[in-house]
């Protein structure tokens, strides 16, 4: 029996940064070698993701209880993987997709599948005795990823106080990841005594970290976040950028898009855009269509698409049939990769070379409802994917994947610097 053998797989019911439960699994190989993971949960969730598998038992965590997820885990995952090797991670996740049997890993969940898929990852590498970013690295040059820093939160991920969901930080000067760390958090102060000082709120944070002021529109929150870029002694444009996450199939009704005070169609709100481009230093939009507006996201990408990176999250679910569709459309320019979209670690790896393949930029992502696990801090480094949005500078579930940059900058120089579209 080799030494990553697996010997047994352990699920558990645990919590994410909301308080919600999430699944939680622990490999154990023959030679005594342990991987662990904990699968993250997101507010802000596309309908072509994988299917998170929740208990619907009103009596316990309002129905959110992961008691069906973890034992499938054990009951129909460990018995079927017990025995094989760790290492084997490509004949793994196609038995855990098999096994499942369903498009969108409905039957026994992606939380269960995803859970197992990475914990045997950790594993592998741990018998190996190697950090799990040398150990996914393989041929690849590792590098350390620019982060995607948010420092304002709005749609479902601040209560609604805005309509787009996210505005973020690009240390687009930053020479090292310590240095684009260190830009983030004089950034992300600023800005609270800028939003102190105009009298909004500049204490209190949303999910993923940022800033949820009560400001009375989405230019207002660009204004904001230029006067912090000043105040912290950046300029605009030069040594600092903005990055938008809008989230627009939350506000997209019927074919139109419904800010606060009109209602858009795709072309009208890529004209809106289009001006926020030529006004304000923006240089990556997310979701900026909806995720079924392929017509949209076609119009989007011919009018901004080589000038600032267009990402494509809801959109393509990091799935490869949606991808597929959208790289021969040319739509967007970047796609948003999550594991739990997909489920398994496999999976996200092919998607990842086919965007590659296809010339689009790959950002890894973390989700809203997070946890102390620090795999995709581990997977930017390998795949080199060039950045990374973790949320911000503050909550113990962000602040753990940054510090693992941190651990694993002392041993990987490379840093991937911002490059235009």
């Amino acid at each position: 029996m080799s030494h990553d053998t697996i010997a047994r797989i352990h699920a558990r019911e645990v919590l994410d940064s909301r308080g919600n439960p999430t699944v939680e699994v622990r490999v154990q190989c023959a030679g005594g070698a342990c991987g662990r993971a904990i699968v993250p949960s997101g507010a802000s969730t596309g309908k072509h993701e994988a299917c998170e598998l929740r208990d619907g038992d009103p009596k316990r965590y309002a129905g959110k209880g992961v008691t069906k997820a973890v034992a499938n885990v054990r009951e129909i995952l460990a018995p079927a993987l017990v025995g094989m090797p760790a290492s084997d991670q490509a004949e793994i996740d196609r038995l855990l997709v098999t096994l499942d049997g369903t498009p969108n890993k409905s039957r026994l969940g992606a939380n269960a599948l995803l859970g197992v898929s990475l914990a045997c990852v950790h594993a592998a590498a741990a018998a190996r005795k190697l950090p799990l970013w040398h150990y996914l690295a393989g041929n690849r040059e590792p590098s350390l990823p620019l982060p995607m820093v948010n420092l304002i939160s709005g749609g479902l991920h601040a209560g609604r106080n805005l309509e787009f969901q996210d505005f973020l930080f690009l240390p687009v000067a930053a020479r090292t990841f310590s240095e684009a760390l260190e830009l983030s958090v004089a950034v992300y102060r600023s800005l609270g005594e800028t939003l102190r000082q105009h009298g909004f709120e500049g204490i209190l944070v949303g999910d993923e970290g940022g800033y949820g002021p009560r400001l009375e529109s989405n230019d207002q929150a660009i204004e904001m976040i230029l006067r912090a870029f000043e105040k912290a002694g950046l300029t605009p444009g030069k040594d600092s950028a903005l990055a938008l996450d809008v989230a627009s199939t939350h506000f997209y009704e019927g074919g139109r898009y419904t800010l606060r005070d009109r209602v858009l169609t795709a072309e009208e709100f890529t004209e809106l855009l289009c001006r926020w481009v030529d006004q304000y230093p923006i240089a990556s939009i997310e979701d900026g269509m909806a995720e079924d507006d392929w017509a949209g996201w076609k119009l989007l990408t011919d009018k901004l698409g080589r000038r600032v990176q267009l990402i494509g999250d809801d959109l393509f679910a990091t799935n490869p049939e949606r991808f597929a569709r959208g790289s021969v459309d040319k739509v967007a320019n970047s796609i948003l990769i999550k594991l739990n979209q997909i489920g398994t670690l496999t999976e996200t790896l092919s998607v990842i070379d086919k965007a590659r393949a296809a010339g689009y930029r790959p950002v890894i992502s973390a989700r809203s409802g997070e946890t102390e696990d620090t795999t995709i801090a581990d997977l930017a480094v390998a795949t080199a994917a060039g950045q990374i949005k973790i949320g911000s500078i503050v909550r113990g579930e962000r602040l753990a994947k940054y510090n693992q940059l941190l651990r694993i900058e002392e041993q990987v120089p490379a840093f991937s610097r911002w490059q235009r579209v």
